[in-house]
């Protein structure tokens, strides 16, 4: 007590701040009583506001209570209390909302009320709104409870609700229960102020809650909602409400007189969005290109942009401009209409900012209006309207009178119409006088303008001006017109409503118009008293009889009404046919229908015994139906008896006639369950099933729209358990009719039923497989001008999701504890049992609802369980769920969902593989949306485990792309993300940096770069670098929906198994077919090589293939283009093919970014049996290579395994438009993949059973061999030709007599060494019947086969091919029997041809034979037939060049004077380009043609063999004088023609003759120059391959190596002038091919060391003049570190330094030495010869020693000595052709363009003197040129013969 009283004796403020509770307690007592009675301006207060937030912060609960009511009073009644509602509100929103007593909790809410009433709402606000953000969630809730009652008391105009609906959707995203339900209450309070404009802010809240909140919005009463509560400044409006209150009282009805709520503009409600930087950076290029797919590309992107509601301000002039420009210049009306719609997205988000550029385009889209399409002029109206709301009409008059005078009718009626809706918008003050007299004058000349409709638009502008400016403004102008214009003008303007809502005319929103007229028909004149009887009961009720009978006779005549019941059947049928006619021919106004057919009923009625008067009968029901206004009251009078007429055999037809018109007037939905229910109703089985049967062919006319399905199925389950066998086959048939519409889920209903009866439901769906639902016919339903008797059109649902339809079983209660208990249990084999037990629940109930009781909880903890096993087994279970539940599921995401992402991080790889398939399965049920709200996943991806990481990141690579929108919680993920970026695993950052563009795509770059500014500077640094990259990557975002209603349409029909509508179908199909996902590619090809995914293999697609290309293109292609893609019915497959055609250039990149999907679901539609479909594919794929080989895109492996084997399967199809274009794409595959490796693929097809297939492959086969001869043939050409040979001997002709075409093409290529590849042939067992011919197909084989050419099928075939390389889509015709054509071998004795060639242009040669001196070079006029080659040369030159590769010596001869023509005739020698290759591998194969074949062949001429070499290699000394021309060649080229062109030097046959050694020349100054001018990087690899090949050759000349060799040396020593043009990547790896070939150790091995020493020196000379940079030049070399040549690169440039200065100094000492002692012996009279032997040894040996370093230090004269020496010791020595050694300095490296020799077999000319003015040198020029034009070397030239040989420079004439 001693303690107490030391307090008690202190002033009560110190009272408050005592430490022991009892005093504050105490404290706050008395500091209440004080409150109460201090004036309010009293000093007193200042003592306690220091101390006021200790009151609400006291930490015992108690004391803290009475605390708050102190505070309370002391806000209530302090002058200082404004001054501390900061710091109170602080304490109250942290230590007083979070307490458990709700006293405290209310006390803290009347605080935060009185702090706002002392006009302190905006902190109180604020301090709240930060509440929001506590981690607790009691203060939330009560922080939400108190903004809500602040605004239910004080209002909206106290209370600001923008920061409130900013807050609301993340409220609605909390985990918590209360504070959604909060924030419901919230919502709904908001809702009553606002009304409308809350909807748009809350659109993207989950769809349960806001249903939820529509459902409480409609309980919202729609009286104005009035304040409650006033500020201390509102007091007078406090008296005003009392008294208001008071009156309302007594009258019981009053206006408000306080402030109801204000109307909020939903614009202000929103935030602006920049889109100025969101534009593509090529937006202002697209829009101006001269494709309009790109001008679209550019007008789309900005009108998504436009779409946001409210937009950023800033400099949209360059933007507005391009528009205008469109708008006014751009002929696509497409594009008009788009650039319009953009332009009033702009106006409408930017509003007032926008009215600096509305002057700029209001006239441009005036002018615009001569456009008469609706579509556009409607965009050009929403447009102008737009823009006329962000200015006044003041600003535009000048522009509107302007056009006024325009002679373009629709010009000047849509200027008035738009005068007309701005003037509605306007006042009398924004409508002055001096406006109105230049707008009212030219108004007046329209309206007696000729066209109508601008009369009458300028009357309804006139009428408006009236009604806004007031007759008294307006008449003045109105003087001079006519009475009854001036009356039409005052009816409109009494009838036009004004934007401020006076009484009007009805006209539409925004816009002006008439009064609609009354629609009350009018009578007629024979019409009785009590004719509106019939029109005043306008409800849906049965008339009485005595009011049917008297509206009847109204419309009939007396005589008809009389006799419909007399007994006398023909008097019945007289009256019928007399009411059938009036009926027939009465107005639709006049027709009581009810009252005629209750008629009909009368006595006999229905049972009409005569069937001609009850055909009659149903006749006029249909009439009455059709053309009346028919109800569904109407039609319950007759429908009973119609159903019992339906069965009848002669009048069934008219009953079911009548049931359709019914089903016209009264919807389908309606009428089919009435007949159904009435059919059932009865036992007559004929009805029954012919009611069925009308059901049927009624689905099929009107459409499946609004259809109730649950009923039908009820019903058609009952059909299908009748005992007749007719009712069971019309349910059938009818279930068939809508598994058109529904799909296979149909089948889910019936799978209860018997398997007899499920096995013919699922025949009649089989038959229906693959059809499309047709086009309604029917149910244009009559409700114009309202229903008979006042029935309201209501229209029909839309079918709904038949996922809803499914019968779905409550499991909860079979979810036992003792089931949860086990599942739990700590004994894993009954944790086992447990689980095995719900899956058999699951399995049992198939279809479940998503209430599963514990059972959630419980499987999350096995999710986490030690035993594996378990683990896998809970994930199945999952899987077994997420079927059973369907999209239910989204209320377990957060409890089992997320906890499989955890799984994810386990340690092996089955288990990972299970939980990724139940991620999957269960994203497909739920979407994703559900996933990344929240912080739960961001949480799991901030574990640092590498697994995890990697496979979520990989789920979110894959998901993302296909989601237009995104939760804003995604950006939690952004931290995380940028973690594993810097992961240690390298999996980890991969996956993620492949993520990060996705990211950023829904993101943006802006937010994402913002968030790095958390990271470390050394981290922050990479990450952002890394952005960088992605941007520049980043996918498109998927375009939503367009909010435009569609111009079409909608059909009834539903084509799936949901009925969509035709406008979003067109706009779903307006954004890329194709999806370019980031190295998406390269992870299928991963998870293929890791088994993660199945290898594309198989004999027929079995389902799972299917199904994993439908999840793998799912991120890749289009949602729609998808569905079409997997869709059952072949016509979709067609429309896709279409589309995909359509986009194929557009999408280049796109395509090929998935070419392997593509191809996969190619080889798909190989095995369907329609053709239509197959035609269509094969189309598509002639055009995708073709696209391919443009571009120069080479297929993969991958790419190409998962196709070539099942386009091989195709070849051999029975049709042959089907084989002859699978024949063309195998030729157009060739430039897009290896023909050796497609040669395997065709080598696996000779095996199969398939006897088209083995014959067709053959014959490929032969045509690769002939076109790019045996290095074609894989493994080798031995074992490939013993495969084919065998084929001799098979059962089928037309296969043998491929294989021996085969045959012949190989032996025209390779010549007698085919009988050593082939062996002896092992026919087999089956071919017994031909083994007795074995001998006589050897004989065949070994003495006809050198007199054969190829069989006409065969160059055929060949002809295709070499034309395919050019990319014609041209074929290939079927192959014929082989046969020896006796006839055609004598042609070829005689030198006779069958090819029909275009006649060669004659020139007069006559005047060469004379004798010349000095002939000066002529130019030749341009041929005739070349002008026609011009005109289409493409094609012309693929016909010449291939004849040039002809068996025919004067057909290939003629072939090359023409191309000859081509090429020396600068103005048409460019139609070449293109055509190097094919002309190249053509002369080549001629070549090659000459040297095996025609050599060999005693009985041809050696004049004409030498006559062709000379014209096949003069024609390419023309073309490699060409650069263009020459720089086309390509490697694989270019070796072909090296090694044809070192076979002539080397073949010993033309050393021999006489005409050889010119040859030998021509052949060296050939290679000479095409060292020089084909592309140095190409010409160098063909060398390296060439001379890796010579080595691995055991068969091959060691002179061939070595002269390739001399090719390299001579190479080398162009690199100076070369190193800049090389490609060193490409040189480098064929190097490193070659090392990997030949290691160091088996390079020494070689009989000499000279490869070695060429390599070394190569190498040297690239690091010289390359330095260190050489090593970044080994980009394609897959694997460096297994590669000799890094090393080596390294070791060169390393001992670079210390050797460059000795590198350029003098030569070796000991060369030096030995070359001194040679130079010593020339320069001596006794040993010259033997110093030039010894030189000639030496230069033999060292051929790497450059001799014109040495020979720079001696004479002039001694210099010629030695080379002439040189060359006239080559001569002796039979080498003057193929090695001569030039030396001296007059060739060195600028030689090259001075006659220097860059080759070693090319031979210079002769040192320069009077040798080459000798007549010799022409006369053998004009040899040659006679040669080359196919003429004879006749006796008076034959004097040309002898002499000297001097090689002949072609490009010199």
């Amino acid at each position: 007590m001693g303690d107490d009283s030391d307090w008690m004796k202190l002033p009560v403020d110190q009272k408050c701040e005592h430490k022991v509770w009892k005093a504050r307690l105490n404290g706050y007592e008395e500091a209440l009583k004080l409150f109460q009675r201090f004036d309010d301006t009293s000093p007193e207060w200042a003592k306690y506001q220091g101390i006021i937030k200790k009151f609400v912060t006291d930490s015992n609960s108690v004391a803290q209570l009475k605390g708050l009511e102190a505070v309370l009073a002391y806000v209530e009644n302090a002058h200082v209390a404004s001054r501390t509602v900061g710091e109170v509100l602080s304490g109250v929103v942290c230590k007083v909302f979070n307490q458990p007593k709700a006293r405290a909790k209310e006390l803290a809410s009347d605080i935060c009320l009185m702090y706002i009433e002392i006009e302190k709402a905006d902190i109180v606000q604020e301090e709240l709104i930060k509440g929001l953000e506590n981690k607790n969630p009691k203060v939330v809730v009560a922080c939400v409870e108190t903004i809500r009652r602040a605004l239910c008391e004080f209002g909206s105009k106290t209370v600001t609700l923008k920061p409130i609906i900013k807050v609301l959707p993340k409220l609605f995203e909390s985990r918590e229960k209360a504070v959604r339900h909060e924030a419901k209450l919230l919502a709904v309070e908001v809702y009553r102020w606002i009304r409308d404009s809350l909807r748009p802010p809350l659109q993207n809240i989950n769809s349960v809650q806001l249903k939820e909140l529509e459902e409480e919005w409609v309980k919202v009463p729609s009286s104005a909602p009035r304040q409650s509560r006033f500020l201390r400044s509102q007091q007078d409006l406090r008296t005003k409400f009392a008294e208001q209150q008071a009156v309302a009282g007594s009258d019981g009805d009053c206006e408000d007189v306080a402030d109801s709520a204000p109307q909020v503009d939903p614009y202000e409600l929103q935030d602006p969005v920049e889109i100025l930087s969101k534009l593509p950076k090529d937006f202002y290029v697209k829009i101006e290109a001269k494709k309009w797919q790109e001008r679209k590309e550019a007008l789309e992107a900005l009108a998504m942009l436009a779409k946001n509601p409210k937009l950023d301000n800033g400099d949209y002039g360059d933007v507005v401009r391009a528009l205008k420009r469109v708008i006014g210049k751009d002929t696509n009306v497409i594009l008009v209409s788009l650039a319009a719609k953009c332009l009033a997205g702009l106006a409408f988000g930017l509003r007032k900012n926008f009215g600096t550029y509305a002057g700029n385009v209001v006239p441009t889209i005036l002018d615009k209006f001569k456009e008469k399409k609706p579509a556009v002029v409607q965009s050009l109206q929403e447009a102008i309207d737009a823009v006329f709301l962000t200015t006044t009409l003041q600003n535009l008059s000048e522009d509107m009178l302007a056009v006024m005078d325009n002679k373009n009718p629709s010009i000047k009626q849509q200027a008035s119409l738009f005068l007309t809706r701005s003037i509605c918008l306007s006042t009398p003050s924004t409508l002055p006088k001096s406006l109105l007299k230049p707008l009212c004058a030219a108004l007046l000349k329209q309206v007696n303008d000729p066209a109508p409709e601008v009369r009458d638009a300028a009357i309804m502008a006139l009428g408006t001006a009236m009604k806004v400016a007031g007759e008294k403004a307006v008449n003045p102008f109105l003087a001079d017109l006519d009475k009854l214009k001036v009356d039409k003008i005052k009816v409109i303007a009494s009838n036009v409503e004004l934007a401020g809502g006076k009484k009007g005319g009805g006209a539409e929103k925004g816009k002006p118009g008439t009064k609609a007229q009354s629609e009350a028909p009018a009578k007629s004149a024979g019409a009785p008293k009590n004719a509106p009887l019939y029109k005043v009961r306008r409800h849906d009720l049965a008339l009485i009889v005595e009011v049917c009978d008297e509206l009847a006779a109204a419309v009939l005549p007396a005589s008809c009404v009389k006799m419909l019941d007399s007994s006398n059947w023909k008097e019945r049928l007289a009256s019928m046919e007399e009411f059938y006619q009036v009926v027939e021919q009465m107005d639709i106004g006049a027709m009581p229908c009810q009252a005629l057919v209750r008629m009909l009923a009368k006595k006999p009625g229905w049972k009409e015994t005569n069937f001609q008067v009850l055909q009659l009968k149903l006749q006029v029901v249909a009439v009455v139906a059709q053309r009346g206004r028919f109800s569904k009251t109407s039609a319950s009078v007759v429908l009973d008896a119609l159903v019992e007429k339906v069965g009848d055999v002669k009048c069934g037809g008219k009953a079911k006639d009548a049931l359709t018109a019914i089903g016209e007037a009264c919807s389908l939905s309606w009428i089919a369950e009435q007949v159904v229910s009435l059919a059932f109703a009865q036992k007559n089985p004929k009805n029954q099933a012919e009611t069925l049967n009308w059901l049927a062919n009624a689905m099929k006319e009107f459409g499946f729209t609004g259809i109730n399905v649950k009923a039908f199925i009820n019903h058609v389950k009952t059909a299908l358990g009748a005992s007749n066998p007719a009712i069971r086959a019309a349910a059938i048939s009818l279930l068939g009719v809508m598994y058109l519409y529904m799909g296979a889920s149909l089948r889910m209903f019936f799978e209860d039923e018997k398997a007899a009866l499920l096995a013919q439901i699922d025949a009649e769906f089989e038959k229906m497989q693959g059809q499309t639902p047709p086009a309604p016919t029917r149910g244009a339903i009559k409700r114009t001008g309202g229903q008979e008797e006042g029935e309201e059109a209501k229209e029909e649902g839309v079918a709904g999701d038949i996922m809803d339809l499914l019968p779905r079983t409550d499991i909860s209660d079979k979810i036992t504890e003792d089931m949860v208990s086990k599942v739990g249990d700590k004994n894993w084999t009954i944790r086992k049992e447990g689980l095995n037990e719900v899956a058999a629940v699951l399995s049992e109930a198939k279809f479940i609802k998503p209430s599963l009781g514990d059972l959630p909880i419980t499987l999350k903890g096995r999710l986490s369980d030690s035993n594996k096993i378990l683990v896998q087994q809970t994930l199945s279970i999952m899987q077994q769920m997420a079927t059973a539940m369907g999209p239910a599921l989204k209320q377990h995401v957060k409890t089992l969902g997320i906890p499989v992402i955890t799984v994810l991080g386990d340690i092996k790889n089955t288990v990972r593989a299970a939980a990724m398939a139940t991620l999957n399965s269960w994203v497909e049920q739920t979407g994703m949306k559900e996933w990344l709200e929240g912080e739960e996943l961001s949480e799991e991806l901030k574990r640092e485990n590498p697994f995890l990481r990697q496979e979520v990141l990989g789920w979110l690579a894959v998901h993302l792309p296909t989601m237009r929108s995104v939760p804003s919680d995604l950006m939690l993920c952004v931290p995380p993300l940028f973690g594993c970026l810097e992961d240690r695993n390298v999996d980890v950052r991969k996956r993620a940096q492949d993520v990060l563009p996705v990211f950023m795509m829904h993101l943006g770059f802006d937010k994402m770069n913002k968030a790095t500014g958390k990271l470390k500077p050394a981290s922050k640094d990479q990450v952002v670098a890394m952005l960088d990259k992605a941007r520049d990557v980043m996918p498109a975002k998927s375009a939503g929906p367009a909010k435009a209603a569609p111009t079409k349409p909608v059909s009834s029909a539903a084509a799936g198994k949901k009925p969509l509508g035709k406008g979003k179908e067109e706009e779903d199909k307006s954004g890329p077919i194709f999806t370019m996902v980031p190295n998406g590619k390269d992870l299928r090809v991963k998870d293929e090589k890791s088994l993660k995914t199945l290898k594309w293999n198989f004999g027929s697609p079995r389902d799972e293939y299917v199904e994993q290309l439908k999840v793998q293109m799912a991120p890749c292609v289009a949602k729609w283009l998808q569905e079409e893609l997997f869709h059952h019915d072949f016509q979709h497959h067609i429309k896709a093919i279409n589309s995909m055609i359509e986009c194929l250039e557009e999408e280049h990149e796109a395509t090929v970014a998935c070419l392997d999907l593509v191809l996969k679901w190619y080889t798909l539609r190989f095995f369907d049996t329609n053709t239509s479909v197959l035609m269509k594919a094969l189309e598509y794929l002639k055009l995708l290579f073709l696209s391919l080989s443009k571009h120069n895109y080479h297929l993969s492996e991958q790419e190409a395994n998962s196709f070539i084997p099942y386009l091989v399967l195709k070849v051999g199809e029975s049709k042959d438009v089907v084989r002859k274009d699978v024949r063309a794409i195998m030729g157009m595959l060739c430039k897009v993949y290896p023909a050796s490796r497609m040669f395997p693929f065709l080598m696996e097809g000779t095996k199969s059973k398939n006897s088209k297939q083995r014959a067709e492959c053959l014959e490929e086969l032969g045509c690769l061999i002939g076109f790019y001869g045996m290095s074609v043939c894989q493994p080798t050409a031995a074992k490939s030709l013993k495969e084919i040979a065998v084929h001799i001997g098979d059962r089928d002709t037309s296969v043998r007599n491929t294989a021996l075409n085969t045959v012949v093409t190989v032996y025209n290529v390779c010549g007698e060494q085919v009988y050593k590849l082939i062996g002896h042939v092992g026919f087999t067992p089956q071919s017994h019947s031909l083994t007795r011919n074995v001998g006589v197909v050897y004989l065949w084989i070994f003495f006809c086969l050198p007199l054969c050419s190829p069989p006409p099928s065969s160059q055929i075939r060949l002809n295709a091919l070499v034309q395919s390389q050019q990319a014609e889509p041209s074929h290939v015709c079927p192959v014929g029997e082989f046969h020896l054509d006796l006839d055609l071998l004598e042609q070829l004795e005689s030198d006779q041809t069958s090819v029909v060639l275009p006649d060669l242009v004659k020139h007069k040669l006559g005047d060469l034979l004379d004798p010349v001196i000095i002939p000066e070079p002529k130019l030749r006029p341009v041929p005739t037939h070349f002008d026609e080659l011009h005109a289409g040369p493409s094609s012309t030159i693929n016909l010449v060049i291939s004849q040039v590769a002809s068996g025919d010596i004067n057909t290939s001869m003629k072939a090359l004077a023409q191309i000859d023509e081509v090429l020396r005739q600068e103005s048409i020698a460019e139609v070449m380009v293109g055509h190097t290759d094919q002309f190249l591998i053509a002369t080549s194969l001629q070549l090659r043609l000459a040297h095996s074949t025609h050599m060999a062949d005693t009985r041809l001429p050696r004049e004409d063999i030498f006559k062709l070499y000379s014209c096949a290699i003069g024609n390419m000394l023309t073309l490699f004088g060409v650069a263009r021309l020459a720089r086309e060649a390509s490697m694989g080229v270019l070796k072909d023609l090296v090694q044809g062109l070192v076979t002539v030097l080397l073949d010993p046959r033309i050393e021999e003759s006489q005409e050889g050694q010119q040859l030998i020349r021509s052949v060296n100054m050939l290679l000479r120059r095409l060292f020089e001018a084909s592309d140095q990087t190409n010409i160098l690899s063909a060398l390296l391959v060439l001379l890796q090949d010579s080595l691995l050759s055991s068969a091959g000349s060691p002179k061939f190596s070595e002269l390739i060799m001399k090719c390299l040396w001579r190479m080398i020593k162009f690199l100076p002038d070369t190193i800049s043009s090389l490609t060193l990547d490409k040189i480098l790896l064929d190097v490193h091919n070659f090392m990997k070939l030949f290691p160091k150790g088996r390079l020494r091995k070689l009989k000499t060391d000279m490869p070695h020493r060429t390599l070394q020196t190569l190498l040297h000379t690239l690091c010289r003049l390359a330095g260190p940079t050489i090593l970044d030049h080994l980009s394609l070399i897959e694997d460096k570190s297994e590669s000799e040549l890094e090393a080596h690169l390294k070791r060169v440039v390393k001992s670079a330094k210390t050797d460059t200065e000795t590198a350029h100094m003098v030569p070796k000492s000991k060369d030096t030495e030995v070359l001194g002692e040679i130079f010593k012996k020339i320069s001596s009279k006794e040993n010259s010869k033997e110093g030039v032997s010894k030189l000639w040894e030496f230069k033999q040996r060292h051929p790497e020693v450059d001799l014109a370093s040495h020979l720079k230090k001696l004479p002039q004269t001694f210099q010629t000595f030695v080379e002439h020496s040189l060359n006239t010791h080559c001569t002796e020595r039979g080498d003057k052709a193929r090695t001569p050694f030039p030396t001296t300095g007059t060739h060195n490296r600028e030689g090259r363009h001075r006659g220097y020799s860059p080759s070693p077999q090319v031979h210079t000319h002769p040192t320069p003197g009077r040798d080459e003015l000798r007549p010799s040198v022409y006369q053998e020029r004009l040899k040659i040129l006679r040669q080359l034009h196919g003429l004879e070397n006749n006796n008076k030239v034959q004097y040309l013969q002898e002499g000297m040989q001097i090689p002949v420079n072609f490009a010199a004439d």
